[in-house]
């Protein structure tokens, strides 16, 4: 099991979650977005990021990105939203 803190730029709470290593990381972005209110429909807008660098391939393992225990991740939109 990896321990977790997962930042979803939406609420700006972060999420401290317990999975196992073998999970994908779309699977991961789903629960995240579902524990942050925001729900796994619209996990396509999002991108996950692990130290900084975009996760291109949502369909690995999180220990095949090589996240590590005590590892922090961000959820964020694709596209940023202008500042007015």
């Amino acid at each position: 099991m990896l321990r977790l803190k997962v930042m979803v730029s939406e609420v700006w709470l972060p999420l401290l979650l317990e999975v196992p290593s073998d999970t994908t990381v779309a699977a991961l972005k789903d629960r995240v977005l579902d524990d942050a209110t925001i729900g796994k429909g619209n996990a396509a807008e999002y991108e996950v990021k692990v130290g900084g660098a975009q996760v291109r391939d949502e369909s690995r393992t999180l220990a095949e990105v090589g996240v590590g225990d005590g590892a922090s991740l961000i959820v964020l939109l694709r596209r940023r939203r202008a500042v007015r």
